[in-house]
């Protein structure tokens, strides 16, 4: 029976998981042994929830990426850069395949680290990196190879999925949902990086690169978060028979890949619009396969740590696949900004002062930019004497959204920030 040697760099929640896999991998379907030989993190001394003491330990990840006892070298560092970038080059000039659940590594340097695995005939495998227990990196390169695929949109971070839902179903306020997220684990004590986009942007750009054949360029990704959506919006959207999610997309334009994270307002018949707490979900589109939509926990020790075992069981047939799909006969497309004359419907949401004249200077504006409205919603005057308004428009370009925002704002009447966001087509 064949036996895989892994250095582990990383002991945290999801390092931890695959410990207690590997620990218990008789009730496992894998084609073989797996042994840890070696292991590193930052912290040696650490109180962790599985035994890991009997392990060899190395201060050094780049080290135990080069060590001769190991076959697979695991990252599950975090971080774009640093240590966790020199180790994974480190494993791949050594011959050693790779598997990580690195999304920023892979979304900033996925490009650079294919090409190297492929020059030195190594496998580098990041199943874990995206969605967490959905395989859809798997089903992306592999299972779908025989799709061609023009859309790809997903619900990619289980942290803001919560905050958003929540939100709706409660009626509390964005800090309260956030800090209730925090209690429960949903998120983190910095919530930046999930709240902003960021995170479900990383896993997009991958995405995009495998679906596309795309040389992944993350400079081109356009990026928004949940920070800005209030429980006004998400009340008022509801009233107008819509949801509204952090959605990742990636589809074909042109010659080009657009990618983009940002709220959207899907009509709740939708089936991204159906899914609620800290779930991802990825909707893969094309042609002869129609839609098929991939759903499952996002996050976590125990996902996270299986996509990785996922990863790690493929390597007992190792056979140096290209790390993103990417044949060499396969035609090229490069990460594009969305063009201005890309039409979609808009929600938008105004706080005007209540006073005579106002909803006619918001109509003008929205007239003299090019944007006609659908469905208006008004609400009563708040405490403040500003009444929420809300709009969907009927198919208008980015350009003529974007100076629409500008006349919005500009507005002697405008209170705060007005809010914008596409509509997507519902599916049904």
């Amino acid at each position: 029976m064949k036996t895989l040697k892994l250095g582990i760099a990383g002991l945290g929640h999801v390092g931890c998981g695959l410990v207690d896999l590997v620990q218990r991998q008789e009730n496992l379907r894998l084609p073989g042994q797996v042994e840890i030989t070696g292991v590193t993190a930052r912290n040696r001394s650490r109180n962790r929830p599985v035994e890991t003491d009997s392990y060899r330990w190395l201060d050094d990840a780049a080290k135990l990426a080069a060590d001769d006892s190991v076959d697979v070298f695991v990252e599950l560092i975090g971080g774009s850069d640093g240590p966790a970038k020199v180790a994974v080059e480190t494993a791949i000039k050594s011959g050693k395949s790779v598997v990580t659940a690195n999304k920023a590594l892979i979304a900033m340097h996925g490009q650079a680290l294919a090409e190297l695995a492929r020059e030195h005939g190594v496998d580098l495998l990041f199943e874990a990196a995206v969605a967490g227990g959905v395989p859809i990196v798997r089903v992306l390169r592999d299972s779908l190879a025989g799709v061609e695929i023009n859309r790809v949109t997903g619900i990619l971070n289980g942290t803001c999925n919560f905050l958003l839902s929540e939100m709706l179903d409660t009626g509390k306020s964005y800090d309260t949902v956030l800090a209730e997220a925090q209690r429960l684990g949903f998120a983190e004590a910095d919530p930046t990086l999930d709240v902003s986009g960021m995170d479900a942007a990383h896993k997009a750009a991958i995405l995009a690169a495998i679906a596309f054949s795309a040389d992944l360029d993350f400079s081109k990704v356009s990026v928004s978060g949940v920070d800005g959506v209030e429980l006004l919006d998400l009340d008022l959207a509801d009233r107008l028979g819509l949801r509204i999610k952090l959605i990742a997309e990636g589809k074909i334009a042109g010659d080009g890949v657009v990618c983009r994270v940002e709220p959207f307002a899907l009509p709740k018949n939708h089936p991204l619009a159906r899914i609620n707490g800290s779930l991802n979900t990825v909707r893969v589109e094309g042609e002869p396969l129609g839609a098929v939509t991939l759903t499952g926990p996002g996050a976590g020790p125990g996902p996270t740590a299986s996509a990785v075992m996922g990863d790690v069981a493929k390597l007992f047939n190792p056979i140096a696949r290209p790390a993103f799909g990417h044949a060499e006969h396969h035609a090229r497309r490069k990460f594009v900004v969305a063009e201005a004359d890309e039409t979609a419907a808009y929600f938008v949401r105004v706080k005007l002062m209540d006073k005579a004249g106002s909803l006619a200077e918001l109509t003008e504006a929205l007239a003299d930019a090019g944007v006609s409205i659908d469905k208006l919603l008004q609400d009563s005057a708040d405490e403040d004497g500003a009444a929420p308004i809300a709009i969907v428009t009927h198919l208008c370009s980015r350009k003529e959204i974007s100076n629409a925002r500008e006349r919005l704002q500009s507005l002697a009447s405008n209170v705060g920030t007005p809010q914008i966001m596409a509509i997507e087509a519902s599916s049904e």
